[in-house]
């Protein structure tokens, strides 16, 4: 009997073309081995024609965006953050069911992150809570925020159009981290491009890969020409290096950028392939008592369900349950790149259910990667001192959550042979 091949959870698909290649190649013969080229500057312009399009003739969506091809989405935040004035001592808003590249960049600068927990239906940052923190920072710092960061968690946008309206009301620049909703949309309109500036990733794990990467969507020339700047070691216009500013090495490389021109021609592709999993999903779930799978709340959202998620009631039985959390983890985490920092304890004081953990493994047994939910920020020892302003939300979906296969290789008897390993699990 054959082995059945390992069904991970989102990994990068390349165009069928092999247009990848063709730009790779291009990089090497023309000798543009560095981070920057015709690729770079081909890709930053495919990028523009796509967060600028609005796919909703309701909308009135003249939008002319200008994007910067970066290293990576970190780095995105990291400059985003600087063009925003954040630096040391200043706080900065961010919502806290998020991965660690939302937060940690406000630290790089010496600033504070303020956590702000979640509302139910889109599991993004609660807007009422939101302006419930400002006003406190306010009365207990003498300062508003510098910026604010709401994250489309999994690709489900957040309801930006409310967190506008209370970053204006209170003056305060809007940074998109929309690097897991690259072509989600809001009313038709792309994430990304409603606040001062939005973040991208193309890490090979997104919706397209340039095997490491990120960009910032900029709102204009003047603010394009800083990041750029920003970005190439802040070199002034001298014919030597001439230094007046700190800047960052974080531009794109060339070959990196060829293989976003190839995946630029697949990107709708992507997207529909991932909506269509998550039609797939619904519907073979939809009879399974207990499991919930998570989508748009309404019309306004268009996610590109990047990863497909469930909840799961904490009464259903899985075969194993009863040795969760008995061994701690051996072997790396986190994909390909993970790596190993060992501890003595499997448990800490917020983690997911034992049926969540029990299914983790029974699927992984079966040759399906899951994973848990983010753990909340506000819930990191290394963010236990940060103010944070909380719910109840983030935490309980963390211990009921979980993320499934969804990327371009995952198929349609993919999708069913895993829905059949979760039902066969329960007991």
């Amino acid at each position: 009997m054959l082995e059945r091949k390992k069904i991970y959870l989102c990994l990068a698909h390349m165009s069928e073309a092999g247009l990848e290649q063709k730009y790779i190649q291009e990089a090497f013969d023309t000798n543009w081995v560095v981070p920057l080229g015709p690729n770079v500057n081909g890709f930053e312009k495919d990028l523009e024609d796509f967060v600028n399009n609005c796919q909703l003739s309701t909308v009135n969506c003249q939008l002319d965006k200008r994007v910067v091809a970066l290293s990576s989405g970190t780095a995105a935040v990291h400059l985003s953050l600087i063009a925003c004035g954040v630096g040391s001592g200043d706080e900065v808003i961010v919502q806290s069911f998020t991965f660690c590249a939302s937060s940690h960049p406000i630290t790089y600068l010496g600033a504070t992150p303020v956590f702000v927990d979640s509302e139910k239906d889109s599991w993004n940052i609660d807007p009422e809570l939101m302006e419930t923190a400002i006003k406190d920072r306010i009365a207990k710092t003498g300062k508003k925020p510098k910026a604010i960061v709401p994250v489309a968690l999994y690709g489900m946008p957040y309801d930006i159009d409310r967190i506008m309206e209370i970053a204006n009301r209170y003056d305060i620049p809007v940074i998109e981290d929309a690097a897991e909703g690259f072509g989600s949309r809001w009313n038709g309109q792309v994430l990304g491009t409603f606040g001062q500036y939005g973040v991208l990733s193309f890490n090979g794990n997104k919706m397209i890969t340039t095997s490491g990467g990120g960009a910032l969507v900029c709102p204009d020339k003047e603010a394009w020409q800083k990041i750029m700047w920003l970005a190439t070691q802040a070199r002034e216009a001298y014919p030597y290096y001439q230094h007046e500013a700190i800047g960052y090495n974080y531009r794109m490389s060339n070959i990196c950028a060829g293989i976003g021109r190839g995946q630029m021609t697949i990107v709708n592709d992507h997207i529909n392939h991932h909506k269509h999993v998550f039609e797939l999903y619904k519907e073979l779930l939809k009879d399974v008592k207990g499991i919930e799978v998570h989508g748009n709340p309404d019309e306004r959202y268009d996610a590109n369900f990047w990863l497909n998620t469930i909840t799961i009631d904490p009464e259903i039985r899985i075969k194993g349950q009863e040795n969760a959390y008995k061994t701690v983890v051996q072997g790396a985490v986190g994909g390909a790149a993970g790596v190993v920092h060992a501890t003595d304890s499997a448990h800490t004081d917020c983690e997911p259910n034992a049926n969540v953990e029990a299914l983790r493994v029974f699927l992984d047994q079966a040759g399906i990667e899951a994973r848990p939910l983010w753990k909340p920020m506000h819930k990191q020892p290394v963010y236990k001192d940060a103010p944070a302003y909380v719910n109840g939300v983030s935490e309980s979906l963390f211990k009921v959550g979980m993320c499934l296969p969804s990327g371009p290789y995952v198929s349609d008897e993919d999708v069913k042979y895993i829905v059949e390993k979760i039902k066969e699990a329960i007991i």
